[in-house]
């Protein structure tokens, strides 16, 4: 797919002073830009309906028509990702920042908190705390951290563990898998569809799926238990996404349960972790067990 915004940036400092009126207007309102007609974008402009065909064609585009229809590609992800809600707005300083990121940090903390279902958690830490081996599939971004904590916090259970965010892999070690073998799917969207062929192949074999993921959706469907984690995005682009938050918080809940359920096995595999690791650092008890 074209990108006309990325191919402007790259011509901005070649265009002349009525194309430079131009992009200022489709930058701060594409949606109009994409639903006007010539001579309605050149007034806003305030230049003439030769310029927009000249403009059209110094980015590559045969038409005004072909504009429209590059510029409604290239906007497909929002306005937000293209200007500021509003353009005199300074940048915030870095105790702002920093009220605003521990407000969605609790914010996210909390609501996933309430609106979890104990059910469903004490069943996933079941089959997991009783699993051959437990698979954790991310698919990209903040799900394949999420993959990789998991791993992190059952290995060291006791648990043979191992994650992947290959989606090819996940495929080929789904066809591997067996009864009494635990899949646990991480997608902040649930619309991976990879990851939804991923669950699919799992399910052909007998393998239990786990899903942490929104309800509803194609993730959440392929699989056999959803823990539903449904934080709303907040609109700053520019902040990371605090789902993040929440899905730490369910991987703490399952792997807390899961410790509880495997107590004394899990005791004594932490014990041999924290010695092993002992013996190359310090020996302060209250340190976290790794680093």
């Amino acid at each position: 797919m074209a990108d006309l915004l990325a191919r402007l940036q790259t011509l901005r400092g070649s265009l002349s002073k009525g194309e430079r009126q131009l992009d200022e207007v489709i930058t701060s309102d594409a949606a109009f830009a994409v639903n006007a007609s010539i001579t309605e974008l050149a007034a806003r402009a305030g230049v003439s309906p030769a310029t927009v065909t000249r403009f059209a064609r110094h980015l590559g585009c045969d038409s005004f028509t072909a504009l429209k229809v590059q510029l409604a590609q290239a906007m497909f992800v929002g306005q937000r990702y293209v200007s500021h809600a509003d353009a005199n707005m300074t940048a915030p300083d870095v105790i702002s920042i920093a009220e605003q990121v521990h407000h969605a940090a609790q914010q996210a903390l909390s609501e996933t908190r309430d609106e979890l279902s104990p059910k469903a958690i004490q069943t996933a830490a079941e089959r997991i705390a009783s699993a051959r081996l437990v698979a954790c599939f991310g698919s990209g971004g903040a799900s394949s951290m999420i993959a990789a904590e998991i791993q992190n916090r059952l290995f060291r259970l006791g648990l043979a563990a191992n994650s992947s965010t290959d989606h090819q892999m996940q495929i080929m070690q789904a066809a591997t898998l067996a009864q009494g073998d635990v899949v646990v799917a991480a997608s902040l969207s649930g619309r991976n569809q990879e990851l939804v062929k991923a669950l699919h192949a799992t399910g052909e074999y007998g393998a239990f799926r786990i899903a942490l993921t929104r309800p509803d959706r194609p993730v959440a469907e392929a699989a056999d238990l959803l823990i539903a984690i449904d934080h709303p995005e907040h609109g700053d682009i520019l902040r990371p996404t605090a789902s993040r938050y929440a899905f730490l918080l369910v991987t703490d809940l399952l792997a807390t349960t899961v410790a509880h359920l495997r107590d004394t096995h899990a005791r004594e595999c932490l014990r041999r972790v924290k010695l092993n690791l002992a013996l190359g650092r310090d020996t302060d008890d209250k340190e976290a067990l790794g680093d």
